[in-house]
């Protein structure tokens, strides 16, 4: 015999619904801080530094209760490094493509994910993978088409490319090394990666590329910090899990459509019908897979039910 839920129940799953909408609502908003501060003079490897570098502090004590598995640290912490230079290309992209150009290109990293899992990992991708797959496809297509993209952007458009490659990268190393560690100590290890990564690039660069040069500009660097990392990663780690796979997966969508507002706010960019079918065929995808991984690094374990192998690869039982 079952239970209808309470009304309080449903207010308590309503209440988490929300909360990782607004998540993806400050995912999305990357685009206005980044783009703020390299305009502002900032180097777009010092933005990418930023972004990393509070969640990497906060959560190093979660990394430290996690030291006896080094080995799966050690891909944590490579796997952020390799991400940290994508993203990268993806801010440089920002300063000379429109946001919802980058925005989608950011969003084709499923097809990453497929390629990358099937590479180094043998996993089979299932017919709805496929399909979904094809959609990112042709949305990354209609946004990056002639009509919306000069001659000269193309190495931007290129460049935009890099993030989504390491991000589905870091998804396939989350399934199949990470889920060893605890939500915590992944974020902290890929950070703490990505900041170590930049190191390198941030030495070379001067003080007026490396700091803010206005309080505003500080402003926008907690903005990047906290806004778009530390608190969504922190509110889809405890309630992504209690949404569920599907119900955060519908309600991560939002983020890509948030990146159009804020190009047409912030930027006063004008949103095409090019752009706006990439957004529709984007959300279809996410609609047809109802995907378990909307963000790495956090959250898979706990709001996947393995029972479910509807998405999985027939050869490993692992989610593409």
């Amino acid at each position: 015999m079952t239970h209808a839920p309470t009304p309080r129940a449903e207010q308590g799953r309503l209440r988490d619904l929300m909360l990782v909408m607004l998540a993806a609502v400050m995912f999305g908003t990357v685009p206005y801080f980044a783009l703020s501060l390299t305009r502002d003079g900032m180097a777009p490897q010092a933005v990418a530094f930023y972004r990393y570098l509070i969640a990497a502090l906060v959560f190093l004590p979660a990394l430290w209760g996690a030291r006896a598995q080094g080995r799966v640290v050690i891909w944590g912490v490579a796997t952020g490094g390799v991400m940290a230079l994508g993203w990268v290309g993806y801010v440089r992209a920002l300063g000379a493509l429109p946001v919802s150009t980058v925005g989608v290109i950011y969003m084709s990293y499923p097809i990453f994910t497929l390629i990358i899992g099937w590479v180094l990992w043998r996993d089979r991708p299932t017919l709805r993978a496929l399909l979904a797959g094809g959609l990112v496809l042709v949305a990354a297509a209609l946004a990056t088409g002639v009509a919306a993209v000069r001659a000269d952007q193309w190495v931007w458009v290129l460049g935009a490319f890099a993030a989504p490659a390491g991000f589905g990268f870091g998804i396939t190393v989350l399934v199949h090394k990470l889920v060893e560690i605890p939500p915590m100590a992944r974020i902290s290890a890929v950070s703490l990666g990505s900041m170590l990564g930049l190191l390198p690039l941030m030495a070379a660069l001067t003080p007026a590329q490396a700091l803010p040069v206005t309080l505003q500009g500080w402003g926008w660097v907690a903005g990047i910090a906290l806004v778009t990392a530390s608190v969504p990663q922190l509110i889809y780690t405890y309630f992504a899990p209690r949404v569920g796979a599907a119900g955060t997966a519908v309600a991560g969508s939002i983020e890509l459509p948030t990146m159009f507002v804020v190009g047409w706010l912030a930027f006063d960019e004008r949103i095409g019908l090019a752009q706006t079918a990439a957004c529709a065929l984007i959300l279809a995808s996410v609609m047809l897979v109802q995907a378990r991984v909307t963000r790495p690094f956090f959250g898979r374990v706990a709001t996947e039910d393995p029972r479910d192998t509807r998405f999985s690869s027939t050869r490993t039982g692992r989610k593409l």
